[in-house]
């Protein structure tokens, strides 16, 4: 068959021989990597960890009037309120922003009764940084002192995370190598080269949901509240291209 076909191959190309060869190369469609011997794809995820150095909470004040206008006149002043006593303590203008404003009728129910409008409600929120996480735990005290009524944080996060990806693309390298030396002795063969390498996928040290009992606990202010940042996990997983022979 091999002999057939380069044998109709030749015959199309002296039968073109007249023509001008024009080069084409179809849109979206990556070129065929040639290869001689046993491909053997290998997917690994390469790991480092740093510390967390920026800190993301989330704080809202919730007020009621029996009238819009007086929900979000009360909102305005115990927001103002939060946002002065942020400043105070150190936060920038560039690590504070407005997260969401929400205006609500609130509702009566009875029995076959169409609902009526009872009130208002006016919600809120903002995001704050820190770049000092050892410092969020008094903030989230100072909120709450100053009339924050919702709270979500810490998130904790990597603020620089480009060096970590490298150190993290480098160990999977060095796994996907690993791995392929394992299968080909394994399969009494070497490896020849590698033929190409896909990053399929990356956690820079984003932040996680933040747990429930720090919302409680800030709430309470039974105490000082504490954070601890710990390691956070940095990955990359890559799939790399093989070619084994003799």
């Amino acid at each position: 068959m091999r002999l057939a076909t380069l044998a109709l191959v030749a015959t199309g190309l002296s039968s073109l021989t007249a023509f001008p060869v024009v080069a084409q190369t179809v849109p979206g469609v990556a070129p065929m990597i040639p290869a001689e011997g046993t491909v053997l794809d290998i997917t690994a995820e390469g790991r480092t960890t740093r510390v967390p150095d920026l800190a993301t909470i989330r704080a809202g004040v919730v007020t009621q009037g029996a009238t819009a206008a007086q929900a979000l006149t009360a909102n305005g002043g115990a927001m103002e309120k939060v946002i002065a006593a942020l400043r105070k303590a150190g936060v920038q203008p560039r690590d504070l922003e407005t997260a969401s404003v929400q205006l609500s009728p609130q509702y009566r129910y009875q029995d076959n009764q169409p609902p009526v409008i009872t009130g208002y409600q006016a919600t809120n929120s903002v995001s704050i940084r820190f770049r000092d996480i050892a410092r969020s735990g008094t903030i989230l005290d100072t909120l709450v002192a100053q009339g924050a009524n919702q709270i979500d944080g810490p998130n904790l996060s990597v603020d620089q995370p480009d060096a970590a990806l490298d150190e993290a693309r480098t160990d999977a390298v060095k796994k996907a190598r690993a791995r392929a030396e394992l299968y080909a002795k394994a399969a009494g063969m070497r490896v020849l080269r590698v033929v190409s390498i896909d990053e399929t996928g990356q956690d820079a040290g984003g932040p996680d949901r933040p747990p429930v009992f720090l919302q409680a606990r800030a709430q309470m202010m039974d105490s000082a509240t504490k954070i601890v940042p710990g390691e956070k996990d940095i990955t990359v997983t890559l799939r790399v291209r093989f070619v084994l022979g003799q």
